[in-house]
């Protein structure tokens, strides 16, 4: 018997180990690149509530955004915590969104007082209550008279579906067609 090692079992062996190497430093150089940066949806993605919406319209109407969104949520609401850590903490949703809306959450239960759309006072969830918001998290689009343009209630399915909300409304689109249809057109054009 030989103690001697094949030569072709260490040059096999070696080229294992060479590809996974070769492949660990490619995904390890790959992640960061492909990776969102986030940070706290809370701060970057919502604006201070002032609770006059009344007010809010009309300072948004003169930083030249779109419309006003509201986010519905309510204290232990898994789908909202989803939205917060996995959608609305990303620099590239924030970025979107700030740049065409102005966003406020509005708890569904909340004692807090606020001036509606037309400037009458009235809670948090008195205002949820009349825009017969059931579940949360609801996003409720208002246009820069106050009047709700666009609804989307749960989680969306992904960061891309949640952006293309964003061009949905602020393009205008929602004035010719549902967003089903509109993401429906996009997919099928490649998107």
């Amino acid at each position: 018997m030989s103690n001697t090692v094949n030569p072709l079992f260490l040059l096999i062996n070696f080229n294992r180990a060479l590809q996974r190497l070769i492949l660990a430093l490619m995904l390890a150089v790959a992640l960061p690149a492909t990776a969102a940066t986030t940070r706290d949806a809370m701060t970057h993605f919502f604006e201070a509530n002032t609770g006059d919406l009344r007010a809010e319209l009309g300072d948004a109407r003169a930083a030249g955004k779109k419309a006003i969104l509201l986010m519905y949520e309510q204290e232990g609401c898994p789908a909202c915590l989803y939205m917060k850590q996995h959608v609305l903490n990303r620099v590239d949703v924030q970025a979107l969104y700030r740049r065409h809306f102005t966003i406020f959450t509005i708890d569904l239960f909340g004692a807090v007082p606020l001036k509606d759309f037309k400037g009458r006072d009235i809670t948090e969830k008195a205002f949820a209550t009349e825009a017969k918001v059931r579940a949360t998290p609801t996003f409720v689009f208002h246009d820069l008279d106050g009047t709700e343009v666009m609804r989307i209630t749960g989680a969306v399915h992904d960061v891309e579906e949640f952006k293309l909300l964003a061009e949905f409304v602020a393009s205008g689109a929602y004035r010719s067609r549902p967003f089903a249809e509109h993401r429906r057109l996009y997919l099928k054009k490649g998107g």
